[in-house]
């Protein structure tokens, strides 16, 4: 009880007990614990709205993880690993899907389509300078880092302008950071917030953009040009619900990101001043030393392999300076802040630590684990960007006049746009048993060998072409493989027999032959 209460209780104990109790349910009407201050726990807040907090610190976030992309080489690797992991090589790879009325996939009209958009894959932006995976990577880098990126679709004849795609499909994008979208821009009577005019519901009619990156303009020039939503394509990483404007993958983690860039610099400095000491010579009375007229008290010492010390003066002795640099607690206090630092980012410790010691299990858990954070990361980029994308150049495709696109008859426009999206895949750590647990769930009819070859990061129809050229290659030259074995004792290939159960048997007959050998 309080001291009141006590000062109470002697007067009217049963006065002193209803306040306790009065107390003590005003104490419970608050809750959760964690909601009250206390001298352990702050309670820190967040009570603006999701753009309040975003404009409060959106750009300064911005521009802190710039600066670590640019000078730490942390910050740099998870990046490009999440690059490599979202994005991959061969950039998002796009299969169309084009079906006939009775349900079949018009192959013909696929490959057509596929065969045009890698033409148009080759200069997709409007500068010219990228390819589409190439652009992909900087756009994901860019969102990632940044918060948010911004791509201006440029469809038809434009004065000034000429698309650079050799193909003539009048259709390009020009890739724009999110500096050209002012964060200041804001207009109560337009519905201009942040850069973005939107209506009543929230949803953005038109993007105002600047003439100039604000870096590269001279003077004061802050003009801007209303491009319609329709037109733009906005890749942003969003926490909250009404969130307009995106924010760093790094919000998060950037302290810890400064800390660890300054911890490690301070320790490479100290082990380099301990590296450069090498002795010292202790000295006795100083009484005994005193220097002759014009003899300065410093001295040089050649420090050589095997050297002897032999002009030590009298009550002089030689010390080695025992160095504790390197910390030997660095690499597992590094390791557990890189460990933090993987779970803010949706990255996996091992692959931004470069750490790839464990069992074949231990890796294979981590990589299951980080694949569908991957899957994640891959399903946002091509709702936000790729297919979009995709989708809009087919239809100025369509009305590409140099080299028109042939629809058959039986098409079913409904799925004209259908596609499948894909991007790197979980990499395999022992092949063998990776390619024995896909061999077990094609035949079980649990997979199929589209998706076996979606998995190494292949086009399914493209290897089923190489395959198709390769088996008849070989049974044109006799070459015998264990898959597809050729016939032999002279007998004529197109004679055997090839139905799939036969041809089955052989293929199992001369697999156990080349087993035994």
């Amino acid at each position: 009880m309080s001291i009141i209460n006590d000062a109470i209780s002697f007067i009217s104990p049963k006065w002193a007990l209803n306040r306790q109790a009065a107390a003590m349910s005003y104490r419970n009407l608050k809750g959760y614990e964690a909601a009250s201050p206390s001298r352990t726990h702050k309670a820190k807040k967040e009570g603006r709205g999701a753009n309040q907090a975003v404009f409060a610190a959106g750009k300064s976030l911005r521009e802190q993880a710039r600066w670590l992309d640019e000078n730490h080489d942390l910050s740099i690797g998870i990046l490009d690993r999440l690059e490599e992991r979202v994005i991959g090589a061969q950039g998002i790879v796009v299969e169309p899907q084009p079906r006939s009325i009775s349900g079949e996939i018009l192959d013909d009209l696929a490959n057509d389509i596929q065969r045009r958009f890698a033409a148009w894959s080759l200069k997709p932006d409007v500068t010219g300078r990228y390819t589409r995976p190439e652009l992909e990577r900087l756009v994901l880098r860019t969102a990632l880092r940044d918060g948010e990126v911004f791509g201006q679709q440029i469809r038809g004849k434009v004065p000034k302008f000429g698309h650079p795609n050799p193909q003539g499909t009048q259709y390009s994008i020009e890739a724009l950071e999110p500096d050209y979208i002012p964060f200041e821009l804001n207009d109560v009577s337009s519905r201009v917030r942040q850069g973005f005019e939107v209506n009543g519901w929230g949803q953005v009619v038109n993007y105002h953009v600047l003439f100039d990156h604000p870096a590269d303009q001279i003077g004061f020039r802050y003009k801007t040009k209303a491009i319609p939503a329709s037109n733009m394509l906005h890749l942003g990483i969003f926490k909250r619900l009404h969130q307009l404007r995106g924010i760093s993958i790094f919000h998060g983690i950037l302290t810890r990101l400064g800390d660890i860039k300054d911890y490690e610099e301070s320790e490479r400095v100290a082990a380099r001043i301990a590296a450069a000491l090498a002795f010292y010579i202790k000295r006795g009375d100083s009484s005994m030393f005193t220097p002759a007229q014009g003899e300065s008290q410093s001295r040089e010492i050649n420090i050589a392999p095997g050297m002897t010390f032999d002009d030590l003066a009298p009550g002089e002795d030689v010390g080695m300076i025992e160095s504790n640099r390197p910390n030997v607690h660095l690499v597992d206090f590094r390791n557990g802040q890189l460990k933090a630092c993987a779970a803010g980012t949706r990255s996996s410790y091992s692959s931004i630590a470069r750490d790839y010691q464990g069992s074949y299990s231990s890796q294979r858990q981590e990589l299951v684990e980080q694949d569908e954070s991957n899957r994640i990361m891959q399903q946002w980029f091509c709702a936000g960007w790729a297919r979009p994308a995709f989708r809009n150049w087919l239809q100025m495709e369509l009305m590409n006049k140099q080299d028109p696109l042939t629809l058959p008859p039986d098409l079913d426009m409904r799925t004209l746009f259908d596609a499948v999206y894909y991007g790197p895949t979980m990499p395999w750590i022992d092949p063998r048993k990776e390619s024995q647990g896909w061999e077990m769930m094609i035949a079980g009819n649990a997979a199929t060998e589209a998706d076996w070859a979606r998995a190494r990061g292949r086009n399914p129809s493209e290897v089923k072409r190489q395959r198709e050229r390769e088996v008849k290659h070989n049974r044109e030259n006799d070459m015998v493989t264990p898959n597809d074995p050729v016939p032999q004792n002279g007998e004529n290939p197109s004679e055997k027999n090839t139905t799939g159960a036969g041809r089955r048997n052989d293929n199992a007959k001369r697999i156990s032959e080349l087993d035994r050998e």
